[in-house]
């Protein structure tokens, strides 16, 4: 049964209808991610059409002290959407217009559920293709929610490059604008910035202006083994350090593959590997494969194997998209847990060298994968959510993996976001800037409903009870 207030409920049925639930199903289904994090379960759902329908939603709940979660496509993997003071669920996938397209200017607007591959798909006929691709199909409010990225990032860069403004609805339900379309501005505080990453905890994105890009003349995708991991990595990093600008740059190792192969039902030789994609025109796409073959026979890798044709292309990287479900699929009522390290590129074959002493005697199946054109690589665990030996080992491992990262110079989360699980190192990695991001969150939602129990250590909110 829904414990919101009796007056909440039925404010909330009278404004949204059938669009207000608190079907148990329902609210299982959004008080969860995808990976190994205990769900906790929201007391309600609202489904918002609009943001008049999120500023509404938000004004009921913030007159009762009530919090509010902003749902998108539930493929979160660090806790985002767990209620975990209950509230109301706002699911945004109804809001799934895109509003403006200029060729011209190569930008954007759309509403917060839209997902990339909608996107896509529309901007193709038109030559135009938004970059940023992270593992699931998630919507444009999540990813700008959380600050993601992808595969696409050595080259367009992430969330954080690609926003150029957002409407967002406030605690108290007032709608604003933090931006407008012009490629630069230096007039006030940067609050599209402020926002993009913010994981909900200062207020609900309802739509999203976007960079676009042309899509390049020339694409060409490669896969090369390695010996091993190792050299790997030192191809990598110097395709990095002399400035080839390549698209895409994907570390897989062996497990990674064997998993991929099962799930995705190919045939890639079973060694440590990078997948490259190039972009450009045909003599820069001619000279960037010309200069990686060499860096990449310099560090003993075998010989290119070609996915030219766009079929092919799209196999390999719906594959590698498709990472986190292939290791998990490896073993029956797993769930995934991901590690998001991100270093300094010189830092990164070290890191990748500790990190496969730390898997050595892991008793979980385990792969490594990453973006490691930008330092970001991942550990995907398939964990029995059961077994408190195998949570606890896989902690461990991670912690060792974001201590080493963070004492070099890196960040506990490349992409995925804080949530809850990374909570506990967010101090160590920014110290006292860590106070400010709690004066800038009392300042903004001082009654604490806005996704409570994330990103901050500190901030153990009022409960509704005191609220009320």
């Amino acid at each position: 049964m829904s414990a919101l207030p009796p007056a909440l409920s039925d404010a909330l049925r009278n404004r949204f209808g059938e669009r207000f639930s608190t079907a148990q199903a329902l609210r299982e289904q959004h008080g969860r991610g995808e990976s190994h994090h205990t769900p906790s379960i929201p007391d309600a759902v609202v489904f918002a059409e609009s943001t008049d329908d999120v500023a509404e939603a938000v004004r009921l709940c913030a007159a009762e002290g009530v919090p509010v979660i902003a749902f998108g496509t539930g493929t979160s993997l660090e806790g985002h959407l767990t209620a975990v003071r209950g509230g109301v669920s706002v699911d945004l996938s109804r809001m799934s217009k895109i509003v403006r397209i200029s060729a011209e200017d190569l930008d954007c607007t759309v509403e917060a559920g839209v997902t990339r591959e909608q996107l896509n798909t529309h901007l193709r006929d038109m030559g135009l293709f938004f970059p940023i691709d992270p593992g699931a199909n998630a919507s444009i409010g999540g990813m700008a929610a959380t600050r993601a990225s992808g595969t696409n990032a050595v080259r367009y860069g992430t969330m954080r490059e690609n926003v150029l403004s957002l409407t967002v609805v406030l605690p108290n339900g007032q709608v604003i604008r933090t931006g407008g379309r012009a490629r630069k501005s230096s007039a006030g505080y940067d609050l599209t910035r402020l926002f993009v990453g913010s994981e909900g905890t200062l207020g609900i994105i309802t739509e999203v202006t976007l960079r676009l890009y042309g899509i390049p003349e020339t694409i060409s995708a490669a896969l090369c083994s390695f010996e091993s991991v190792e050299q790997a990595v030192a191809a990598a990093i110097t395709v990095v350090q002399l400035g080839i600008p390549v698209a895409r740059m994907e570390l897989m190792d062996r497990g990674l593959i064997e998993a991929v192969n099962a799930y995705s039902s190919l045939s890639l030789k079973v060694e440590d590997t990078l997948a490259f994609e190039f972009h450009g025109s045909p003599a820069g796409v001619k000279e960037q494969v010309e200069m990686v073959a060499a860096i990449v026979e310099d560090n003993g890798g075998r010989d290119f194997e070609w996915a030219n044709a766009p079929e092919d292309r799209n196999r390999l990287w719906k594959a590698r998209h498709n990472a986190f479900y292939a290791v998990v699929s490896q073993r029956p009522n797993a769930k995934g847990w991901s590690s998001d390290v991100c270093v300094p590129v010189s830092e990164l074959s070290g890191c990748i060298v500790r990190t496969r002493e730390l898997l050595r005697d892991c008793s979980v199946p385990a792969a490594i994968l990453g973006h490691v054109g930008d330092g970001n690589y991942h550990v995907v665990f398939a964990v029995d959510p059961a077994n408190q030996a195998e949570l606890d080992e896989v902690a461990a491992i991670n912690k060792k993996m974001v201590q080493r990262a963070i004492s070099v110079g890196g960040t506990s989360t490349g992409e995925h976001g804080v949530g809850t699980g990374k909570i506990a190192y967010l101090r160590q990695e920014h110290g006292d800037a860590v106070d400010l991001m709690a004066i800038i969150k009392n300042a903004i939602d001082p009654a604490g409903i806005m996704n409570p129990g994330k990103i901050l250590p500190s901030q153990d909110l009022p409960s509704r009870r005191e609220t009320l």
